[in-house]
């Protein structure tokens, strides 16, 4: 049914013409990869011991195809979806640059050969936590959660967490709690990130027939869970100063961060009619992204300081 509703899609537009390869490597969805990598580059730096840097750059290549065949099998699942939101309809398949077959194979060989690659060069460890990551991304978050629950953002934001995880496995063949309080800060960080951007693209996902939690439970709920999340957040973000993660200049960023992104969240909260209140949520998902990026690039530099003095 999914073939045929991506094939019927493509007929309204017109004929499907032959892919190019830059029309497969939207289908990755390269911004989100790229903040895989970022991810998983500082679980990398932030584990104890040393990796061989070819080794290292093997890894970080098998963890961005994971990342880009989870885009790819997602496109190939919600292509119907997609079609319907003003925020996908100009991705590949919808515009009948790509058929949903063709997604589908690419992201199939895309992960398997993402899993083997990180499984037999590196180790298995981190090629079973890419394997994890990549089947919750497809079969609990895409085909299960994504279309029946509003908390499909809370559970399913575990598979966009893992890559520090599978960073600091792929140096250390292991998972320790400096690896599972990075999974934890992504984790709590998806929600106000992405219910900010549902917030203000709420009529998007209605018309798509997605439950996000503005649909489902009202604007004002929303914004109660996004506060609340975010005093969860905040904290928790701060934590890995206090367990030896990272140091003192990790711990003055995240606070004056943590504060800006309090304030914000507060907007969210108290502001809720009008123009002002789409800006208020779109300020806060805007800055959401500027947030952990500098979290863990703080964290990363740190480390990476650390290791070029010793």
């Amino acid at each position: 049914m999914q073939e045929l509703s991506t094939q019927g899609e493509a007929s309204r537009i017109g004929k499907v013409s032959e892919p190019s390869v830059g029309e497969f490597v939207e289908l990755m969805k390269p911004r989100v990869m790229s903040l895989v990598v970022f991810t998983a580059l500082t679980g990398m730096l932030a584990a104890p011991g040393s990796i061989h840097p070819v080794i290292g750059v093997i890894a970080l290549l098998a963890i961005a195809m994971g990342a880009g065949a989870s885009g790819a099998l997602n496109m190939w699942y919600d292509a119907d979806i997609d079609a319907r939101m003003a925020r996908t309809a100009a991705r590949p398949i919808p515009r009948g640059r790509v058929t949903g077959g063709e997604a589908l194979t690419f992201g199939s060989i895309l992960a398997v050969l993402s899993i083997l690659t990180l499984g037999v060069l590196v180790n298995w460890t981190a090629g079973a936590l890419l394997a994890l990551t990549i089947g919750f991304y497809l079969f609990v978050y895409t085909m299960w959660l994504k279309r029946r629950t509003p908390q499909n953002i809370v559970i399913g934001g575990a598979a966009g967490a893992f890559p520090p995880m599978i960073g600091w496995a792929a140096v250390t063949g292991s998972v320790s709690v400096e690896s599972v309080l990075m999974f934890l800060i992504i984790f709590m960080w998806t929600p106000p990130h992405f219910w900010a951007l549902a917030l203000y693209r709420c009529r998007d996902y209605e018309r798509a027939g997605v439950p996000m939690l503005p649909v489902v439970a009202g604007a004002e709920e929303t914004r109660r869970q996004i506060w609340l999340y975010s005093l969860i957040l905040v904290p928790l973000a701060i934590t890995p100063v206090l367990i030896g993660l990272a140091g003192i200049v990790y711990g003055v960023v995240s606070a004056v961060l943590g504060a800006v992104f309090l304030y914000l969240a507060w907007k969210v909260r108290r502001i809720t009619e009008g123009r002002e209140a789409d800006q208020a949520a779109r300020q806060l998902f805007v800055f959401s992204i500027l947030y952990l990026f500098l979290l863990f690039a703080v964290l990363l530099v740190e480390h990476a300081a650390a290791r070029w003095i010793t």
